[in-house]
């Protein structure tokens, strides 16, 4: 199996450090480099460290050094930052995968703009059992076309800085694409005071923020005497970090192009 070289953005961080331990593990992938910002502690240490691990390869504050080093960056950090290692990632011809949520329009635009320099992958759930049933909400969704409400809820620890998460968002999108509707127009984000009876037409969230819950995410479809649910619980972020590794091995021999976890999986 031809290898490929990542390098870990934010990997200081509480994902990061659960992606250079999926690194260190993964048949296929060799850590080349970690990187994160100038003000944090852990510049200059062993990335593996925190994981009872000596690599040999040293978090540096340096991104444009760790992502020439690298194959592959892998960021879950944020939109701003992740968007300025795209552009490193582009100017060097390197390959990313971005786990990171939250990008406006403008960034998305971007991310598509950089996919057509450089082969990208990216989706608002890397866990392979997120992505099972991102599948089953599209025949959920065909069968249960008429008489039913459609809700979305979701948990998330208390660092979580947006909401709804890319997860409940992108199952929204599923489910609108497959009932014909624009989830633009038909996404109610929360409800308080007089809001009048439920249009049939609408697609709620709800989001719960406090802990250290990984992410819960249940999509419900509600009928007359009946409820279907499909949930998906993360009980660590490691399956997030397995598809991440995933992921840039799909990426490996790529030239170009933008890639989500379906064409990963091969679910296309």
């Amino acid at each position: 199996m031809s290898q490929i070289r990542v390098a870990i953005a934010g990997a200081s961080g509480r994902m990061g450090r659960m992606l250079i331990e999926a690194a260190l593990k993964e048949e296929g992938v060799v850590l080349a480099a970690a990187f994160d910002r100038s003000d944090t502690p852990f510049i200059g240490r062993d990335a593996g460290e925190m994981a009872g691990v000596a690599t040999g390869v040293l978090i540096t504050d340096d991104a444009a050094a760790a992502i020439g080093a690298a194959d592959c960056v892998i960021d879950f950090t944020r939109p701003e930052g992740t968007l300025a290692h795209l552009a490193l990632a582009r100017a060097a011809g390197k390959a990313m995968v971005i786990g990171t949520t939250g990008f406006d329009a403008a960034g998305k635009t971007a991310i598509a703009a950089a996919a057509e320099h450089v082969p990208v992958v990216f989706a608002p759930n890397m866990a392979v059992g997120v992505n099972a049933v991102f599948r089953l909400l599209e025949v959920a969704a065909r069968i249960l076309s008429e008489g039913y409400d459609v809700e979305v809820i979701e948990a998330h620890h208390r660092f979580k800085v947006d909401a709804p998460s890319g997860t409940a968002l992108r199952m929204g999108e599923v489910v609108a694409r497959e009932l014909g509707r624009d989830l633009e127009t038909c996404a109610v984000y929360g409800r308080e005071g007089h809001t009048g009876e439920r249009s049939a037409e609408t697609i709620g969230f709800s989001t719960i923020r406090g802990g250290d819950v990984v992410g819960d995410h249940t999509v419900l479809f509600a009928g007359i005497g009946e409820r279907i649910e499909i949930t998906h619980k993360s009980g660590s972020r490691m399956p997030y970090a397995l598809g991440s590794m995933r992921a840039a091995r799909f990426l490996a021999g790529r030239a170009k192009g933008l890639y989500d976890m379906q064409d990963v999986l091969g679910l296309r």
